[in-house]
């Protein structure tokens, strides 16, 4: 199979990779020389980078946020994350991220996010994401149609 990348797999596409279960959001992309550490495999901080990448691209999909100052548009702080690095990748490896909202309340929710290789699941990054007002006051509320996408399109809990 041949990657499209930067661009969201179906499916179909995922399955075909060895991405199992599929997610609602995956996208490929190769290693490069740049990534690499001494030791010639990728560097633990681009996981952290690829990982952001799909991230922000999750938050502008799902209507979030835009990144852009849209008025009225939350800010959206990590309170925390944990990263399991599973299997070291190389230079010129496909690789896809993935990323799906597990759980949410009322001003947090929970993404589960994971690094695919050769059918070979290579990293994990688990963090619960806050939002809070534009000016950072306080802590700003969930919209009902992105509370309904996290549990018709990722499958998510409400939980609290």
């Amino acid at each position: 199979m041949t990657l499209v990348y930067h661009t969201p797999l179906s499916a179909a596409q995922q399955a075909v990779a060895g991405v199992d279960p599929v997610q609602p959001l995956a996208m490929a992309d190769r290693v490069r020389f740049s990534e690499l550490d001494v030791l010639n495999h990728v560097n633990n901080k681009t996981y952290f980078e690829w990982f952001e990448r799909l991230r922000i691209r999750y938050s502008q999909d799902w209507g979030i946020s835009n990144y852009a100052g849209r008025a009225g548009s939350p800010r959206i702080v990590i309170r925390s994350g944990a990263i399991h690095y599973r299997h070291e990748m190389h230079m010129d490896e496909d690789y896809i991220a993935t990323c799906r909202c597990s759980e949410f309340r009322t001003n947090s929710y929970t993404l589960k996010q994971q690094v695919w290789s050769a059918g070979t699941l290579r990293a994990t990054f688990d963090c619960v994401l806050v939002l809070l007002k534009p000016d950072g006051s306080g802590k700003f509320a969930i919209p009902d149609l992105i509370r309904d996408r996290f549990v018709a399109v990722d499958g998510a809990a409400q939980k609290g």
